[in-house]
């Protein structure tokens, strides 16, 4: 048993002992659904109203109790905090990460949520990796040999093959095979293939690795943030505007991870603009009135 397979039977992520089973008892994948904008919940909310009713609906029948969690208390097994943290942090968007060892003779493909952006000036992404330097899992054993990939955005037309990447496979089979996906030699500044289905790519150099320690069992590497540096960004061409700086979400059809074994897609979205504190809100003066609105209200 690898270690991928032996953390998995522990996480227990499928909570279903017959999946297909459940599958086949679930609606076709709707195909008629399509990216579209709404209007927020409450288009008419005002500085100070907190939250909407969407919020009162919820708390319809009292106020709910939180419950705090003390991650390391004793008896609670370290999987348990990450199928919290993966079923609370949500979505979040999937780096699909093409890598290869130095001399380019074995090449691995990876779905990664532990993922995001965190620059634009320069670029920068990071990757957080469930593995220690000293026995590394595939990516991070090829970033810290090669040090260079490519991080691609998975879209609903392969997210079935992208899935099948995390497949616990020895390091010298390639998931490309696995997925069926296309390889791409073409990227600029890396020797890593991009993913020809991917509506969006990025090459990427690496620029650091931080390996983290257990605190449950002190001295036991556990984990490594990797930091890495975009230099060259691949769109395709009908996603893209004609001054090159937005991406279609209807075009990318994007899809995040949830908790377990679910996944999400972005049909649905709403636009709110980022309020002005001068015009918007009144500025000093406007905030003092709001100030003395509030607290008039939490005095009753």
């Amino acid at each position: 048993m690898s270690v991928s397979t032996k953390a998995e039977a522990e996480i227990k992520r499928n909570p279903h002992p017959d999946f297909k089973k459940v599958e086949s008892s679930r609606p076709d994948w709707d195909k008629e659904s399509h990216f579209r904008y709404t209007k927020t919940a409450d288009p008419s909310w005002s500085f100070g109203s907190g939250a909407n009713n969407l919020h009162d609906a919820d708390t319809i029948n009292g106020e709910k109790k939180h419950v705090c969690i003390n991650p390391y208390e004793p008896g609670r097994p370290a999987p348990f905090n990450y199928k919290l943290l993966i079923s609370g942090i949500v979505p979040r968007p999937i780096g699909f990460v093409s890598s290869q060892s130095s001399d380019g003779s074995v090449r691995n493909l990876a779905p990664f949520s532990y993922f995001n952006m965190v620059n634009h000036d320069p670029p920068l992404f990071v990757l957080g990796l469930s593995s220690p330097l000293a026995t590394p899992k595939d990516t991070l054993k090829n970033l810290v040999e090669s040090r260079e990939c490519v991080v691609n955005i998975i879209s609903e037309g392969f997210v079935e093959a992208a899935n099948a990447t995390s497949v616990d496979a020895p390091y010298d089979v390639s998931e490309w095979d696995v997925s069926g996906l296309t390889p791409v030699a073409d990227c600029v500044d890396v020797r890593a293939p991009r993913v020809r289905e991917a509506v969006f790519s990025v090459e990427c150099k690496l620029d650091s690795v931080r390996e983290f320690e257990s605190r449950a069992t002190p001295g036991k590497k556990t984990g490594c943030l990797v930091v890495l540096e975009g230099t060259r960004f691949w769109v395709r061409e009908d996603a893209l505007n004609e001054e090159r700086n937005l991406i279609a979400p209807e075009v990318l059809r994007p899809v995040s991870r949830l908790g377990g074994i679910t996944y999400g897609r972005v049909t649905e979205a709403l636009e709110i603009q980022r309020p002005s504190f001068k015009e918007d809100l009144g500025g000093a003066e406007g905030y003092e009135k709001l100030k003395k609105k509030r607290d008039g209200d939490d005095s009753k």
